[in-house]
């Protein structure tokens, strides 16, 4: 009795128990899609206009993807040398090394060898966890079962080295390669192959940037071994044996123009899998532009920081210090093609390391001066020209007063010499000619935003940001189309669709009359408040803006081809200094900027052209620009200038 009750537990307990592997394995379809459909993260990179790398972005995984012949024959050999060496004869589990691992299990009294072959360890890569458990190895070796039957050896190769981990932050060969050693698969020796097929097995351990003595010793192993297999001949062994590969310590992003690279990520936010897509991002950037510009306000930042630490210099050093402790002072720069308004440069701050706040696209602030070409625009639209002259004198603008920044008035001045050295009373009594409403209608025309409904509007009260003013300056730049910077020029999936972006454009005005705007600020660069923004060889064009109280300083200025925003100030809106002035601390950075682009791309124009139908004419000391739409006055005093006084 005890017998037969012994064999019907048996049968029950084989019964069950096939039952149960039978279950289990047919219920593993889901995890089996996991590799059958391996979709890996993969990380994403964005380069300049001329195929330059900008940066790697990704989320949790740093990969590229190898597809099969993308890795060398010597690469698979080296692999299988070290880690599987039948593995194109066994159809997923070895049993000698299993049985072998076993022993040597029991010998040394605990789980510490698996045998696994490397269809095993890609089930444990992709699917299971690592645990070291009876079910978890039941599991695994159903999964490999299933898994050489639904996949190729080639094809569970390419998913193996794609997925492992290779230490340094590296997931998959591809990367690994570029990573180490700066180099595709191909171009990769035997010894840099086999430093590779040695990373996984201990990563941290054999990781070459730390442990190189480590990593070596490790490739020598697999060298020797692939040479006993009779694999690589005696010579190709010594040799490999002997180098001593270059090996690189890299950062993963390699993130050269973060401001730029953080506003790109968020103009594509959009893309759900942006960081894990494996997407080739090709920016209007310009790297080259790109250093010229941060080095220019990194300059521009430094020579303001030696002025006011001059002026303070009787300041105790405990002051000093506390002043640099609390210090917000900062910049921006955004640049621009004149023509496509293509985003060659684009600067948020000084320091990103310090600072990832990025000032060019999120910094609102009050633009002073800045706005005064607008309204003179819109001036000269309505049929007034370049040589109509307003009175710089004191008014009473509906209880509003305001003053010049000398304190003083020049009487009678033509729109010209009022915006050469930005006349704010002059200002004002065009605003008064032209009309209130004509002036406010026309900024939110040109796409100002949030437009006060009072006479500020004609100083400066407006708020922008610099990439906002590099949209509405392109009026001038582009001879009266307005053109909306544009940052992204395409985006190319995996599978190597194409997805172009393109700027929105308007025509705000005719070039005959933008060119008048162009010409008088052309003169506030050569003769008037912009004259520190001047550069040998090429006309240039632009405006100076201050704010109340030396809050904020702006230059926006362009030649024939590049458009460049300035901006400095404190995050914390203080005063920068009392005796600082847009023109002594953003006109220099746009000169310095834009003579070093001239260096780099001489074929640049050095003129502005002239469109047809416009005339000029020598008026007393200035040369004054004229149309059909807004001519010459007839006589000195005309009757609007009287009706002004």
């Amino acid at each position: 009795m005890i017998k037969k009750a012994l064999l019907s537990l048996i049968i029950l307990t084989t019964f069950i128990g096939v039952a149960y592997v039978v279950l289990l394995y047919k219920d593993l379809s889901a995890d089996i899609d996991k590799v059958k459909h391996y979709t890996p993260k993969l990380a994403s990179q964005i380069y300049d206009r001329k195929n330059r790398l900008i940066a790697n972005v990704f989320d949790t995984e740093f990969r590229f993807y190898a597809k099969f012949d993308e890795i060398p024959p010597r690469m698979i050999e080296a692999l299988l040398a070290i880690e599987d060496t039948l593995f194109f004869e066994h159809s997923g589990i070895n049993y000698d090394a299993i049985i072998r691992a076993m022993v040597k299990n029991i010998k040394n009294g605990r789980f510490g060898e698996g045998g696994s072959t490397l269809t095993q360890q890609l089930v444990k890569n992709v699917i299971l966890t690592r645990e070291r458990t009876f079910s978890r190895k039941l599991k695994e070796a159903l999964l490999t079962i299933q898994v050489e039957r639904v996949l190729s050896k080639e094809q569970i190769l390419e998913i193996y080295l794609n997925e492992v981990f290779f230490g340094h932050g590296y997931h998959g060969v591809k990367t690994a390669a570029l990573g180490y050693f700066k180099k595709p698969l191909s171009m990769l020796s035997l010894k840099e192959i086999a430093m590779l097929v040695g990373l996984p097995n201990a990563p941290s351990i054999y990781d070459p940037t730390k442990r190189i003595d480590f990593s070596l010793a490790r490739a020598n192993d697999v060298i020797r071994r692939m040479y006993d297999l009779g694999w690589i001949s005696k010579e190709y062994a010594q040799s490999a044996l002997a180098e001593v590969p270059v090996v690189y310590n890299q950062t993963l992003t390699q993130n050269i123009a973060p401001y730029v690279t953080d506003f790109a990520l968020r103009q594509l936010s959009g893309i759900k899998d942006i960081k894990t897509g494996g997407y080739t991002i090709k920016l209007n950037i310009d790297l080259e532009y790109q250093a010229l510009a941060q080095q220019a306000l990194i300059n521009g930042y430094n020579g303001i920081q030696a002025r006011l630490q001059k002026v303070s210099k009787n300041a105790n050093a405990q002051e000093q210090d506390e002043q640099s402790k609390t210090d917000t002072f900062n910049g921006a720069m955004v640049v621009t093609d004149t023509r496509t308004g293509k985003i060659l440069a684009l600067v948020g701050g000084v320091d990103f390391a310090k600072s990832p706040f990025n000032r060019a696209t999120d910094a609102n602030r009050q633009i002073g001066s800045s706005v005064k070409p607008f309204i003179y625009q819109i001036a000269l639209d309505k049929g007034y020209s370049t040589a109509t002259k307003v009175p710089d004198a004191a008014r009473d603008f509906d209880g509003y007063r305001a003053g010049n920044v000398d304190k003083s008035f020049r009487g009678l001045i033509t729109l010209q010499e009022a915006l050469m050295f930005s006349r704010n009373l002059a200002t004002l009594n065009i605003v008064q000619l032209v009309g209130f409403n004509a002036i406010y209608n026309g900024l939110l025309e040109y796409g100002f935003k949030d437009v006060n409904t009072d006479m500020t509007i004609a100083i400066g009260s407006l708020n922008a940001t610099p990439l906002m003013l590099a949209r509405e300056y392109s009026i001038f730049s582009n001879y009266g189309t307005r053109v909306d910077p544009i940052l992204i020029d395409s985006v190319i999936d995996i599978n190597g669709n194409v997805f172009t972006y393109d700027t929105q454009q308007a025509t705000i005005t005719s070039a005959q009359q933008a060119f008048l705007g162009v010409s008088i600020l052309r003169e506030v660069v050569a003769n008037g408040t912009g004259r520190r923004a001047r550069v040998n060889g090429v006309e240039v064009a632009g405006k100076t803006g201050t704010t109340n109280n030396n809050v904020d300083f702006w230059f926006c200025g362009f030649t024939p081809d590049v458009q460049a925003i300035v901006w400095f100030g404190r995050d914390d809106s203080k005063p920068i200094g009392q005796y600082e002035s847009a023109g002594l601390v953003a006109a220099p950075v746009f000169a310095e900027f834009v003579g070093n682009v001239l260096r780099l791309d001489p074929a640049q124009r050095k003129k502005f052209p002239v469109p047809e139908n416009v005339s000029s004419k020598m008026l007393d000391k200035y040369n004054f620009y004229y149309t059909s739409t807004s001519p010459l006055p007839s006589s000195s005093n005309t009757a609007a200038e009287q009706d002004l006084w």
